[in-house]
């Protein structure tokens, strides 16, 4: 190891140790933080408002997030949420013309922007902190009386229809695409956010209010301003400007988004391309956070103790050479997240880097494979992370509002707490669970050239999973 490496992992050492020892501080601290900091109403028609006081820097972020996104669509809508987006920040009643809206947004010399996930879109401007109320009509005005013209939707297909080429061009996207079907069998469609080429280019204003009238409805929306703000006037400005926006039927009530079922085997998927690493990708259908949020808890901490660089995890694969690096996630949503071990290793190395992978997922339920010292650190981590998190207003209203979506803002709220109670007992469940023995999809990038020299198969990656 360099001099230079012994110092960084010395310095590592210590702020962990000084983590370790101020977690019970650091745990208590955060949440009596977190409840003076934001503050939280309903207002009659259903939207929940949620303010955090930041008076760091005279700026305020107002943010709007709605439960819509890819876990919504049927095959018939897919990448319609996405495209949905790219039409909000369009023509509406209050700004009919071509680029007024955006021009608006200009005056106000808000940045602004809007993104799509799984489980959420949301939209957002940062604004100086008095122009807070400017920026919520300006929102108020997208949500309530979007124009759909056509015009506009032929450009913004466009748009959307580039992505989806830059997409298409990268072969990782090719892998993760092929292992999404089949990790989620008949439910591609509402993991698959960039959509299907055909339904976006054949799409119409009458789909576009479809989702506007049975998503955009303020009792499935949530309004977060964060940042140099009172909550008080913060909640008039949004009574003045949304409280008659008109409250619509749940769109999960009687239209339940169906279950993804559960694999039954292990698959393979195989993409070839002109690459040098072979990459990987092992994954399992994690907990969803609505059924089983104990376990997702466990996920994270879990995850944390394997990416750690001195994990037995990390020095029996990485640091013997067999893998260039390796590292493991969980994803949380409501509908089934994925559990992702990831790497890469030279072809040479590919048969014994997998094997030796196999050897440390059959271990992840054995006792002894944690140690309480271990946990310690990455939850005294977690914690310290999670303060300096809202520090930064524009961060922190996109972190409520993605909790918000796919949980709930009293899961955020309980987060680092309920890390801390994790167990070796606990990592062990989620394992054996989720990971140990359970159908999985394994992907490899490979150059075709190596894919012929190995005589890889993908029969050859399903082996070593579940029985």
């Amino acid at each position: 190891m360099s001099q230079r490496n012994r110092s960084h992992t010395r310095l590592a050492t210590l702020i962990v140790a000084l983590g370790v020892l101020l977690l019970p501080g650091i745990l208590s601290a955060q949440r009596a933080e977190l409840e003076k900091i934001i503050k939280r109403r309903v207002l009659a028609n259903g939207l929940e408002v949620i303010v955090v006081e930041n008076h760091g820097v005279p700026l305020a972020t107002v943010e709007v997030n709605v439960k819509n996104g890819s876990f919504t669509q049927t095959p018939e809508f897919a990448g319609l949420a996405h495209m949905y987006e790219h039409m909000f920040f369009r023509s509406n009643s209050k700004y009919p013309d071509p680029e007024a809206f955006v021009g608006h947004a200009g005056d106000l010399g808000a940045v602004f922007n809007g993104t799509t996930s799984e489980e959420r879109v949301n939209y957002y401007l940062t604004v100086s902190a008095d122009s807070v109320g400017a920026a919520v009509r300006f929102l108020a005005a997208a949500l309530k009386a979007p124009m759909f013209r056509q015009d506009e939707l032929e450009r913004e297909r466009q748009v959307v229809i580039g992505e989806y080429d830059r997409n298409e061009s990268s072969p990782f996207f090719q892998l993760t695409r092929e292992m999404d079907k089949l990790l989620y069998p008949d439910n591609f469609s509402r993991k698959n956010i960039i959509g299907d080429r055909q339904v976006i280019l054949s799409t119409s204003p009458e789909k576009m209010r479809i989702i506007q009238r049975k998503y955009y409805v303020p009792n499935n929306s949530v309004l977060i301003v964060s940042g140099d703000v009172n909550p008080g006037s913060v909640f008039a400005i949004a009574e003045r400007e949304l409280g008659n926006w008109a409250k619509g039927t749940d769109p999960f009530v009687n239209d339940p988004v169906p279950a993804i079922p559960a694999l039954t085997k292990n698959q393979g998927v195989i993409v070839e391309s002109g690459v040098g690493a072979v990459t990987v990708f092992v994954q399992w259908q994690g907990p969803s956070v609505g059924k089983d949020a104990k376990s997702t808890y466990a996920a994270d901490v879990f995850s944390d103790v394997l990416n750690d660089p001195g994990s037995k995890f990390q020095q029996r694969l990485v640091d013997s050479g067999l893998w260039q690096a390796v590292g493991v996630n969980y994803y949380t949503l409501n509908q089934v997240g994925p559990i992702t071990i990831s790497g890469q290793t030279s072809p040479d190395n590919l048969r014994r880097a997998r094997a030796a992978l196999e050897a440390e997922i059959h271990k992840f339920d054995d006792p002894g494979y944690f140690d309480n010292d271990e946990l310690e650190a990455v939850k005294a981590h977690r914690a310290v992370t999670s303060a300096f998190d809202r520090e930064r207003a524009s961060g922190f209203a996109h972190t409520l509002g993605f909790w918000w979506s796919v949980a709930s803002l009293e899961y955020y709220m309980g987060y680092v707490d309920n890390m801390a109670r994790q167990t070796i007992d606990n990592l062990h469940a989620y394992a054996s669970k989720y990971i140990v023995g359970k159908p999985r999809i394994t992907g490899v990038l490979v150059a075709p050239e190596v894919r012929r020299q190995l005589g890889l198969t993908t029969d050859e990656l399903t082996r070593g999973g579940a029985d």
